[in-house]
């Protein structure tokens, strides 16, 4: 029976819940957190450029989700023996050229508001950005040298893209420039990003191993990439500490502390050497969690500033 066949006969319903399994909800929001960070440590967040930088951002990743699907799918990446959610394409639920096409359909809509962004706000840097952002989404698993498999450059972009550029690149089309605190945020927001990829990288060694696809992780080896992972998550909570301590975040952004008890069980799944594969796979969501924790804590804290500010409360925050 063909994938066309199987998807013939599905309910709206059930057709709806396997695109939206493909778009990895989990972490969507390593894509929408740095957004609203982003906006509030301008000082200066607008509804409209922040809702635009927020579908940009959700719809390069979902694109980049689907695209990861597909062209791992095809190249055979993604087996049987994996053992993480099931994939669209892998495993035949729905037609390959209708992931693809999908995919391509999320990274027009990323392109076209992001081209409104640009014209609205005059950062033109950002058509750049944008462009090398777009192009990145697809040759993580696609082109003829996917850089998924290269090691650093993967957990590097994923730094770049849904740390730095996500969480600046808001800040600028508010207007007002790029304050330091927002360097500091992005920071945050990026190390817990890539944790989330190391997360999963750490579940699909073995498999990753066997395909022939040198992740970083698998460069690393167990034992090394473990401890990166702790290394990450312990950075990410406490980089807005370190930016208070420098003059460049509010004190009120230590109530991102409060987000310290979302590292036990990470910390716990990831110390146990003897949990490998399957029993690695609460370890995504878990990080997800922390990195959404995190990153809600510190735009909250932010907005308190923003709406203190001009009053005599705005002085004690800092």
């Amino acid at each position: 029976m063909t994938s066309t066949t199987l998807a013939g006969r599905r309910g709206p319903g059930e057709v709806a819940r396997l695109w939206l399994a493909g778009a990895r909800p989990r972490t969507l929001g390593v894509g929408a957190v740095p957004v609203l960070v982003g906006a509030v440590a301008s000082l200066h967040p607008r509804a409209l450029p922040t809702a635009g930088a927020l579908l940009v951002a959700v719809a390069v990743q979902v694109g980049a989700n689907l695209a990861n699907d597909y062209f791992d799918g095809r190249r055979g990446v993604d087996t049987a023996a994996r053992v993480g959610p099931r994939r669209l394409t892998a495993s035949g639920l729905v037609r390959p050229g209708a992931v693809l096409a999908a995919s391509l359909a999320c990274l027009a809509v990323a392109a076209g508001v992001g081209l409104w962004l640009v014209l609205a706000t005059g950062q033109v840097w950002l058509l750049i950005a944008g462009g090398i952002a777009l192009a990145a989404a697809l040759l993580y698993t696609g082109g003829p040298r996917p850089y998924a498999a290269t090691g650093v450059v993967a957990d590097l972009a994923v730094f770049a893209f849904f740390g730095l550029m996500a969480t600046l690149g808001t800040a600028a089309v508010q207007g007002h420039g790029v304050p330091a605190g927002a360097w500091w945020a992005a920071a945050a927001v990026g190390f817990l990003a890539v944790a989330v990829l190391v997360a999963n990288n750490l579940r699909d060694l073995a498999t990753d191993r066997d395909a022939g696809r040198h992740t970083l992780v698998v460069r690393l080896g167990d034992r090394r990439a473990r401890t990166f992972y702790v290394a990450l998550i312990v950075a990410g909570v406490l980089t807005p500490d370190l930016g208070v301590l420098a003059g460049q975040l509010p004190l009120l952004a230590l109530v991102s502390l409060l987000a310290a008890p979302a590292l036990v069980s990470p910390l716990r799944i990831s110390a146990d050497r003897r949990r490998e594969g399957r029993a690695l796979v609460p370890l995504l969501p878990l990080t997800a969690r922390l990195h959404l924790a995190l990153g809600g804590l510190l735009a909250a804290a932010l907005l308190v500033v923003v709406l203190a500010a001009g009053s005599p409360l705005a002085r004690s925050l800092w």
